[in-house]
């Protein structure tokens, strides 16, 4: 859980969507060709790919993968500015204009915002996560299941920040006739599977507590009963050894004979 919790943290797949379209390469040129556009939107980002079908053509080989950042501290317009500045591909500009702060579509704010409150949630959710280990490790139990609840409801809220932001913004991206549609990404669906097995678990953890404690001490190998025996026996004297109790014994005749010998 806490290595899926760290790495949606920089993926760029919350959000996905691929489109084969006939366009023209390079701004005021007629020339068109065949390639694949992918859009990749992530916390921190979003990645736009340009890939040829085939790679090599007009003299060329299209295949292109650029990040455009806007997370705080990021200057998502001098990314794009840059870009404009090395003569990338009309198709992948066409694609980053529509998230830059002067675009009509107006979604670059929503989605940095989402994104960032997104990140700043999964990192308590990882925090609270750390602390559920250290309880289970000092065998409470209880307030483990709770911290993983808590969790849960993290890493929950933090899905209904990207889901929000995603569900309200319409910015139709129009290739002629074709548009490029997002769905969810793996990063998304993967940090929900996480969540509900937070949730499921502390849910658990809860119940089994309060219905059968001893079950719960068994699961987590903190049976106190066979510890105690182990401890009982541990804690009596050791015992003397049968050669030693042999060589000790004498007999009650012989001890009767010695001692009016003496008197």
């Amino acid at each position: 859980m806490g290595a899926v919790l760290l790495t949606v943290q920089f993926t760029r797949d919350w959000e996905t969507g691929w489109v084969q379209v006939n366009t023209s390469y390079k701004s005021f040129s007629p020339v068109q060709v065949n390639v694949d556009i992918g859009l990749h939107i992530g916390l921190a980002g979003v990645n736009v790919t340009l890939r040829g079908n085939p790679v090599n053509q007009i003299n060329e080989t299209i295949n292109y993968n650029e990040h455009f950042p806007w997370n705080f501290g990021a200057d998502y317009d001098h990314s794009y500015s840059k870009g404009l500045e090395k003569g990338l591909p009309s198709p992948i500009l066409y694609v980053a204009e529509k998230f830059s702060t002067q675009s009509p579509c107006a979604v670059h704010r929503q989605y940095r915002i989402a994104g960032h409150y997104t990140s700043l949630t999964l990192w308590l959710a990882f925090c609270t996560w750390l602390i559920s280990i250290l309880f289970f490790s000092m065998s409470i139990l209880l307030y483990g299941g709770h911290m993983l609840l808590l969790t849960a409801t993290l890493i929950l809220f933090s899905l209904l920040f990207f889901f929000t932001v995603r569900d309200t913004l319409k910015c139709p991206i129009q290739f002629g006739p074709v548009s490029l549609k997002t769905d969810y990404g793996e990063s998304f669906w993967l940090t929900l599977v996480t969540g509900l097995l937070c949730l499921l678990l502390g849910l658990g953890i809860i119940i089994l507590n309060s219905v059968q404690p001893e079950k719960l001490k068994l699961i987590f190998s903190l049976d106190k009963s066979s510890k105690d025996k182990v401890r009982d026996k541990s804690c009596l004297p050791a015992e003397p050894s049968c050669s030693a109790q042999d060589g000790l014994m004498v007999p009650l005749g012989e001890l009767c004979q010695v001692t009016a010998t003496q008197l």
